[in-house]
């Protein structure tokens, strides 16, 4: 027996977790490979054994029996009968050759075909065994951390990643140390050079994870979180809420002296965890989740776009945002809605402005009808402060021009017009008797 190759096997076996035929099985792949290139043939002429037992290398060429052996591929009967005394012209015989006939370029190109096999053969274990665990939460050591921060792990033999845009930030390890992440992905690609498993420690995934461990009603289901949104590292809210009204989800959560809480968030490395009260009323389901600010009104503006206003106080207004608006892009994640917060003296001074102005627009429009004058004409009337067809004619006419920046002329058709209306009182349907006189109004617009 090879011991230095049954050495090699047996290592590979422990420490890989690759089965003993998967390992054979490479070596003679690489080995037939490697041997066909070198020949300048085609693998399938070539067939390599490896006794399970003994662990001998046997290598064959095939080739074709022919009356003469002019070919590459082609053996005369004479040869072949050295091999099998029975073989005859047309027949196929296995020759022996010299598995050190590759060389040592071969031998290398050899090498790392069987490397390659065998991290194949790792990466297909990996994922037959962890493809059923995503979104579970496992304990592993840090073996080391690359250039781009990716942290290299083992994971119950096994390695794994976290990669950096995975991690908490302000997380810091050294090889050894010991760290808690979910397993967020499982795959193997040809040709890829990372681990098959993916972790992470930023994802809703490991925060519900690490409730499932710390609060026994969760894993129970008695209380069931509802939808998590988090900026990993800064802040996170849960919201819950229980199928037993004798058991309350917030406190379930909190623990006594909030002590399953503060392993969470221990664990998520300092992260502000909010619970949060869930509710189907997405009203109230919004006043819990920006608590403790208070709220003054909540308004859906449309429920098929997911909007909704709300309005607080001047002294909840920072509350309810939260430090670089944290608190209220959390509560529109966690509920899935747009939310648009608003001081509610702003609205109601914006409301006022509005009808300020619709009432000018109005006043404009009635007194562009009175007058029979232009609807520009009127505007400059009414911010001049004329809003009525008695204001127009009251004063002179020169007080008139010089106030509106109209000619004097324009000034004294715009009184007549006025009085005309005044004349004609609310009975005339039409609003104005001379229409000719109204004509020369309309006609004008020279200041």
């Amino acid at each position: 027996m090879n011991n230095d190759f049954l050495t090699i096997v047996n290592y590979l076996e422990r420490d890989r977790g690759v089965s003993r035929e998967v390992i054979i099985s490479a070596i003679e792949s690489a080995l037939r490979t490697s041997t066909s290139r070198h020949l300048g043939c085609s693998e399938d002429d070539i067939r390599v054994n490896i006794d399970r037992r003994t662990l001998s290398v046997n290598t064959y060429r095939k080739y074709a029996v022919s009356d003469d052996d002019t070919g590459p591929t082609l053996i005369s009967v004479a040869k072949a009968r050295r091999v099998n005394p029975l073989a005859r012209a047309g027949d196929e015989v296995e020759v022996p050759i010299p598995a050190t006939i590759i060389g040592r370029i071969g031998v290398q190109n050899a090498r790392q075909m069987i490397l390659q096999n065998i991290r194949k053969a790792e990466r297909d274990n990996v994922v037959k065994l962890f493809s059923d665990r995503i979104g579970e939460i496992v304990s592993c050591t840090v073996r080391q951390e690359t250039r781009r921060r990716d942290i290299i792990v083992d994971v119950e033999g096994s390695e794994a990643m976290i990669p950096a845009r995975e991690r908490i930030p302000g997380d810091r390890f050294e090889p050894g140390d010991t760290v808690r992440a979910v397993i967020q992905s499982v795959r193997s690609i040809e040709g890829q050079n990372f681990p098959a498993i993916t972790l992470s420690r930023t994802s809703n995934d490991f925060l519900r994870a690490l409730f499932v461990l710390e609060v026994s009603e969760i894993a129970d289901g008695v209380v069931e979180i509802m939808g998590i949104a988090r900026d990993p590292g800064a802040r996170a809210k849960v919201a819950v809420r229980t199928h037993d009204d004798k058991v309350d989800p917030v406190g379930s959560c909190v623990g006594l002296r909030g002590v399953r809480v503060r392993n969470v968030v221990s664990e998520l490395g300092g992260e502000k965890v909010d619970i949060v009260r869930y509710s189907d009323d997405i009203r109230k389901y919004a006043e819990q989740a920006l608590s403790p600010a208070k709220l003054s009104s909540v308004t859906i503006i449309s429920e098929e776009r997911r909007e909704m206003l709300i309005l607080v106080d001047p002294d909840q207004l920072s509350l309810a945002i939260g430090r670089n608006g944290q608190n209220v892009r959390l509560t529109s994640k966690l509920l899935g809605w747009r939310v648009d917060i608003k001081r509610s003296d702003e609205v109601m001074r914006q409301q006022a402005e509005e009808n300020f102005q619709n009432l000018v627009a109005q006043q404009i429009e009635s007194l562009s009808d009175l007058l029979g004058c232009t609807r520009e004409v009127a505007e400059v009337l009414v911010q001049s402060g004329y809003l009525t067809p008695e204001g127009v004619a009251e004063p002179d006419v020169a007080y008139l021009a010089e106030s509106t920046g109209f000619t004097p002329e324009f000034a004294a058709s715009l009184s007549a017009a006025a009085k005309a209306a005044m004349a004609e009182g609310p009975d005339d349907p039409d609003g104005l008797a001379d229409p000719g006189s109204q004509d020369d109004v309309v006609g004008q617009g020279e200041r």
